[in-house]
């Protein structure tokens, strides 16, 4: 069984690929919860139970463990009751059931201040930023692509100002925005269209370049001019990958919403995540966090599904919509040349 799995580049079963998927994410949270409940396996504090004859210790503080034994061998040195207490983990390391109680009632409980917004209208806000920066993203930097990635002339007009500018942190535009955009939703949209734009149009055109150019020479052969090149040629043979492109930098501008949403006024599930830090609410932080991955992953899988369908013949695996399609095809061209009257040369 271990030699099939590690088969180079060979298919899992149906099956198989279920269960890896699951290990996947129960293997971190496995170990997360090992180091959570039984802090000896890390446990770099101590939580005092008994404060003894020290003033300043109280039942429930957390200590480091180095200075507790410190305290309790200098308490001991001058004949006085030692505290006591048990190994324990960090406040910003919380237990996995509290995350999870965290994550019920973090969508229940009412904000701290007035006029701060409960965590779905933050995460509402967050989504809307990424929506919006995305999508003026690609409505630009996608034809951009294709035509640097179809002429070698716009490349090369093109692609040496957008490769120095790609090196540029997109957040130290964030002055600059919120002075042209004001403090806002805007400047956090642009911060996302800077830092996904750029990217986009080399990643585009660099998948465009991939198309086979036999393609080209016979598209040419038969009569194509330059627009059915780039409409009939190489746009549909680079369809499905530039899909998957924008899937992956769709993940890539989500890397961008903590900065962006820092930017002018704080907003967000950044500003839900830095508001319950600093309150120390470190089981909330990490609800937060683990909100924008779940929304992440669902949104992903669901492009993905639809990738699948919309681009079976990219799927290796089996798929019966896909051998439905094939079927489809091969009959409709065995009907067509049945329907062609046979011609006998004399």
């Amino acid at each position: 069984m271990p030699n099939r799995l590690l088969n180079v580049r060979q298919e899992l079963t149906t099956r198989v690929r279920v269960v890896l998927t699951v290990l996947a994410f129960l293997l971190p949270l496995g170990v997360w919860s090992l180091v959570s409940y039984v802090p000896v396996i890390w446990g770099p504090m101590i939580k005092v139970t008994e404060s003894g004859d020290v003033s300043w210790l109280k039942p429930g503080q957390l200590m480091d463990r180095h200075e507790f034994a410190a305290q309790v061998d200098k308490t001991i040195a001058e004949g006085k009751a030692p505290p006591a207490g048990k190994r324990a983990n960090p406040i910003f390391l919380p237990a996995p059931h509290e995350v999870g109680r965290a994550l019920y009632t973090a969508f229940t409980t009412k904000p701290v201040l007035k006029g701060d917004k409960w965590l779905h209208e933050s995460i509402w806000t967050s989504i809307r930023t990424i929506f919006w920066g995305f999508v003026i993203s690609s409505a630009v930097g996608v034809p951009l692509g294709i035509l640097c990635g179809a002429f070698f002339s716009i490349s090369r007009l093109t692609e040496p100002f957008v490769d120095f500018v790609r090196y540029m942190p997109a957040p130290a535009f964030g002055a600059l925005m919120v002075a042209v955009f004001g403090i806002h939703l805007e400047p956090k949209v642009a911060i996302i269209v800077i830092g996904t734009f750029f990217q986009q149009v080399l990643v585009v055109a660099n998948t465009v370049r991939k198309v086979d150019g036999g393609l080209l020479e016979a598209a040419q052969t038969l009569g194509a001019r330059r627009r059915q090149l780039v409409l009939r040629v190489l746009l549909p043979a680079s369809l499905p990958d530039l899909y998957n492109d924008l899937r992956i930098l769709l993940g890539w501008a989500w890397t961008y919403l903590v900065v962006a949403e820092v930017v002018g006024v704080s907003s967000g599930i950044t500003f839900f995540i830095n508001q319950q830090a600093k309150y120390r609410n470190f089981d909330n932080v990490y609800a937060a966090i683990l909100i924008i991955g779940f929304i992440g992953l669902t949104t992903d899988m669901a492009l993905g599904f639809i990738g699948r369908r919309l681009f079976p013949w990219k799927d290796n695996r089996p798929s019966r919509l896909r051998n439905f399609i094939v079927r489809l095809f091969a009959a409709r061209d065995i009907c067509a040349f049945a329907d062609k009257p046979l011609v006998v040369k004399a």
